[in-house]
């Protein structure tokens, strides 16, 4: 008796299906990352953080670059891009302690994407992600953290950011951030 292919392939297809499969468990075995079923529950956690990052536009060392130019026909900046790896410090001064890097881009359509990444203190090793609007002409610029990682895994939340107006200059532009996040 001749049994045709496609019978054989429904079936295999059938029983694979209905084979309880360990994949989860599986892979959480083999990786060192802690999946949120492997850890005890716990509730979320509340964490407000304070700190600096500076845009440095130094011709020997700059920590942040253009990388599109401003079309010739648009006289409002409109449509430069830029990219950072910008110091973040404790304090609003370049020289007060270092706490990671604030790494990202942004562009003259008021957006920016930023991942707040620490390297020292409780958080060293984590990060924080943030995308949204951020007009850099007003104060209080209110923008979303949409995740993070480590100690900041499953991070929502938001941050402010304020231009430091007195310590700023075209090759040094300093700017404050408050940020709130919840997380796990």
């Amino acid at each position: 008796m001749v049994v045709p292919l496609r019978f054989l392939f429904l079936l295999s297809l059938t029983l694979f299906s209905t084979l309880p499969t360990h994949l989860h468990a599986s892979f959480s075995h083999q990786s060192h990352i802690e999946l949120p079923s492997q850890t005890h529950q716990s509730s979320q956690k509340q964490t407000h953080l304070h700190f600096f990052y500076h845009d440095l536009r130094t011709a020997n060392n700059p920590s942040i670059v253009q990388i599109v130019d401003t079309p010739k026909n648009v006289h409002s900046g409109y449509g430069s891009t830029f990219i950072m790896d910008d110091p973040m410090t404790e304090g609003p001064e370049l020289s007060s302690k270092p706490v990671g890097r604030a790494q990202g881009i942004f562009g003259m359509a008021s957006f920016m994407l930023i991942n707040f990444a620490f390297k020292q203190g409780d958080y060293a090793g984590s990060s924080l992600s943030m995308l949204g609007r951020n007009p850099i002409e007003e104060q209080n610029r209110e923008m979303p953290i949409v995740g993070g990682t480590g100690v900041f895994r499953f991070a929502t939340g938001y941050a402010i950011a304020n231009t430091v107006d007195h310590l700023s200059t075209f090759e040094h532009y300093v700017v404050e951030y408050n940020i709130t996040v919840r997380h796990h």
